[in-house]
């Protein structure tokens, strides 16, 4: 599956343990995303854009309102790397 280089990154930090917070407006439409990789810092590679092209292919997910982190799925897809073996 192509997966771009912001994308990989995000999913490889949310594989090892990382999550992504989020903010909502008062409509429930969420207008900010921060990566929290975790050892606490702050990844800037991960937008809004790469944050909702993430959730549109399930690669992400949330569970009972809390962060977003890696599914089965964005695990299984991400490429292995030196990092993560």
């Amino acid at each position: 599956m192509n997966i771009s280089k912001h994308e990989q990154r995000v999913l490889h930090e949310l594989a090892l343990g990382g999550s992504i917070h989020f903010e909502r407006l008062a409509s429930g439409k969420i207008h900010d995303v921060t990566c929290y990789t975790r050892n606490g810092h702050v990844l800037s590679d991960c937008t809004l854009n790469v944050f909702q092209r993430l959730l549109k292919r399930r690669f992400i997910r949330s569970k009972n309102g809390g962060p977003y982190r890696a599914s089965a799925l964005g695990i299984k897809s991400v490429r292995a790397q030196m990092n993560q073996r």
